[in-house]
């Protein structure tokens, strides 16, 4: 079995599927993903809502809802272990300390009736591996709530008595406490306006280079992207249908998955002089009745027959992959 010091890569993800089983429907969320992320570096995951983002994060945390969600096939695997393998109680161990999350929405991340000082400190005890006393965790919990900006005096407040900016740089304190190898954030910064979201993203930007985290950056926001990561895998539908670089997402010139160029049309552009943006015609398809062949051909402008009979290959050009028949000539990988 290979060291830690010979894997570069902090997780694999392989052909995962996730479905969920609701009212006699099958929500076909995840459809066979694969993707990696090196230590140290940020993988941005970027799509639609309902694209499956967030259940992707919550598969890697192995939180999905019990009796109604199931991982139908693929493997995941963290620092070269298989987390699927794990009981309940070892991938307790992880989580917060191998693995942690910033959740999308810091209301009901954060419990209203416990200080926010209290539940920094609860993520601390539980992996108190070093056995450090009651006022070395009380210290620590001063030293994370400094980082992310909060005076350690705040800490015996509740989370009412927050603003959104705040509570969510309480939710990134919580998720960095122990000092974990990969963070999974799920859209930290969409509830919050343009000047704290650029706070929270500096926030996030420094901690990880003083920490050495990896990072998963949850998002449907490109300017996010361009700004926080080193690859791109962009999402429609539970499938990873264009695979990156961030060069390969961003150099004029480059080839782009239709959906992909549609994101880009949703992106304000100061330097020209468009009164509108130009959003993606049609919606995200029901992931209960999933059309058959592209999942984008309802709504693609270059869809053709066999688009809607036949799915496409993913086609790798030096490491840019793109799941669509306009670029058959690259190299095959499926």
């Amino acid at each position: 079995m290979e060291t830690t010091a010979e894997r570069k890569e902090i997780i694999r993800v392989d052909n995962l599927s996730v479905e969920y089983h609701v009212n006699k429907q099958v929500v076909k969320a995840v459809n066979d993903i694969s993707f990696s992320i090196e230590k140290g570096k940020t993988l941005g995951l970027v799509g639609e809502t309902g694209a499956g983002k967030t259940t992707t994060a919550l598969a890697l945390m192995r939180l999905l809802p019990d009796r109604i969600s199931r991982i139908t096939g693929g493997t995941i695997k963290l620092d070269g272990q298989d987390i699927m393998e794990l009981k309940n109680e070892e991938m307790r161990a992880l989580r917060g300390n191998v693995v942690s999350m910033i959740f999308q929405d810091p209301m009901t991340a954060l419990n209203p009736i416990m200080t926010v000082g209290s539940q920094i400190k609860e993520a601390l005890k539980l992996h108190n591996t070093q056995n450090l006393s009651d006022k070395e965790l009380d210290a620590r919990v001063d030293e994370v709530l400094e980082m992310v900006g909060i005076q350690s005096s705040r800490k015996g407040e509740y989370p009412l008595q927050f603003s959104g900016g705040m509570k969510q740089r309480i939710v990134i304190a919580m998720a960095l406490v122990c000092e974990p190898e990969l963070l999974l954030a799920d859209e930290p910064t969409t509830a919050l306006d343009v000047t704290i979201q650029a706070q929270v993203l500096q926030i996030i930007a420094e901690l990880r280079k003083r920490l050495g985290t990896s990072m998963l950056m949850i998002t449907h926001d490109m300017g996010i992207i361009a700004r926080t990561c080193d690859d791109v895998a962009v999402m429609y539908a539970g499938q990873i249908i264009e695979y990156g670089t961030i060069e390969h997402l961003f150099t004029p010139g480059e080839k782009h998955h239709p959906y992909t160029v549609g994101l880009f049309g949703s992106i304000p552009d100061l330097t020209g002089n468009a009164k509108r943006l130009t959003p993606i015609d049609g919606l995200m398809p029901d992931p209960t009745k999933l059309p058959e062949g592209c999942k984008f051909s309802p709504r693609c402008p270059h869809c053709t027959e066999r688009c809607k009979c036949e799915e496409p290959a993913s086609y790798d050009f030096d490491g840019h992959k793109i799941k669509c028949f306009l670029f058959e000539g690259g190299a095959h990988d499926e």
